[in-house]
């Protein structure tokens, strides 16, 4: 018999290891650049590796935990990415790294997805609150790795660095042995037409696509941000410490919303998000100054904090008996967003200029606040919305 607080401190452990890991690598990157002379092209294929390997990741982990539980999927995962680590440290080939890179994209999707599931199926009142305090960690992880990577410079090379990062990783899969986790949903065999069913059901895929859109935002935030403000004149600097805020409003609201959601309508929660996200990115178009432009990060980052919690909640509610499967196809929509709006945002800036950006961001998250009012709409009688 698992214990419930055992087991969320085990997804809560997963999520900072994805923190950790996904917000070293671009110091890893910078790395890899100068140590083996890479050209832009060679650098692009690692980064492509990456999100490739998260897609098969996200694809994975559902029916893998519906079938055979957690515990394995999170063993293997994080020491996939233990070993992929030490590959980097000492890698002399493009094509090891490319492997490596890969494996971190597919070990990390899979925590990523597994450990929300696990909280998910653990809940049974209060999905949303209890996955908006799992998101917290992923903030900390993240927050933290360049405090780090930066002490550990202090006395280590790089090759020391990314070794050591690679055998931390290690540490969470001994909690991972010792502790009880739920039993497989489908112990007896996993049901095929079902899952494939779940494709057809207009609930599943239109929560996904609001995740769509905000899977989108984050990464088209994350990515072009800096850019748009050093084109505004904000300092390179000013720009990297307001997406630094951004993680940190994503972080405390996140911190907050696990005490309110239950207490508070989602429909409230989330329209407020989406007018925090517009409020945002109205004031990116006037981010010359750098209180402007730590405020609109802020907005941001706020507003972006409930989306997912909220949204993978009602996945939850709606797949009990499936949750991992319900998960892997609304986060590979996610995925698919992040994927396609980013390569469009650099098609327009290259086309248009870096100036449309604020654009964007309003257009996908009306398209987003529409997409759930049509869920709110048809599916209120299956979930809290």
């Amino acid at each position: 018999m698992y214990r419930k607080g055992l087991v969320f401190a085990g997804a809560c452990l997963g999520m900072f290891l994805f923190g950790i890991v996904f917000l070293s690598l671009g110091t890893i990157a910078v790395f890899i650049q100068e140590k083996l002379r890479l050209d832009a092209l060679r650098v692009a294929s690692l980064a492509s590796s990456l999100p490739i390997g998260m897609l098969v990741g996200s694809l994975f982990f559902g029916p893998f935990v519906d079938r055979y539980g957690y515990r394995i999927l999170l063993i293997i995962c994080a020491g996939l990415i233990a070993l992929a680590f030490e590959f980097v440290a000492y890698a002399q080939s493009l094509t090891l790294l490319q492997v490596s890179f890969f494996l971190i994209g597919a070990g990390g999707g899979a925590i990523n997805g597994g450990v929300n599931a696990l909280a998910a199926d653990i809940t049974t009142d209060g999905k949303g609150a209890r996955l908006s305090l799992l998101g917290v960690f992923y903030g900390i992880g993240a927050l933290g790795m360049p405090l780090v990577i930066g002490t550990l410079t202090r006395r280590f090379n790089y090759e020391a660095i990314i070794s050591i990062i690679g055998f931390m990783i290690l540490l969470p899969v001994v909690y991972f042995v010792v502790i009880n986790f739920p039993e497989p949903r489908q112990k007896q065999g996993f049901p095929v037409a079902k899952a494939v069913s779940m494709l057809k059901e207009p609930a599943l895929i239109l929560l996904g696509m609001v995740l769509f859109f905000e899977s989108a935002l984050e990464g088209i935030v994350g990515n072009w941000t800096a850019a748009y403000l050093k084109s505004g004149g904000i300092a390179i600097k000013i720009a990297l410490f307001a997406l630094s805020c951004q993680v940190a409003a994503i972080a405390i609201v996140r911190l907050l919303l696990s005490r309110l959601l239950g207490k508070l309508p989602a429909r409230l929660v989330l329209y407020s998000s989406f007018t925090l996200v517009l409020s945002g990115a109205a004031l990116l178009l006037f981010a010359t100054s750098v209180p402007v432009a730590i405020l609109a990060m802020i907005c941001l980052g706020a507003g972006f904090a409930a989306v997912f919690p909220v949204i993978l909640g009602f996945v939850g509610d709606l797949y009990p008996r499936m949750t991992g499967t319900a998960f892997s196809i609304v986060i590979v929509l996610a995925l698919a967003g992040n994927t396609l709006v980013n390569y469009l945002v650099g098609l327009i800036s290259a086309l248009r200029g870096i100036g449309n950006f604020p654009y964007i961001i309003i257009v996908c998250v009306v398209l987003m606040a529409l997409i759930y009012g049509i869920v709110v709409r048809t599916h209120k009688d299956k979930i809290k919305v």
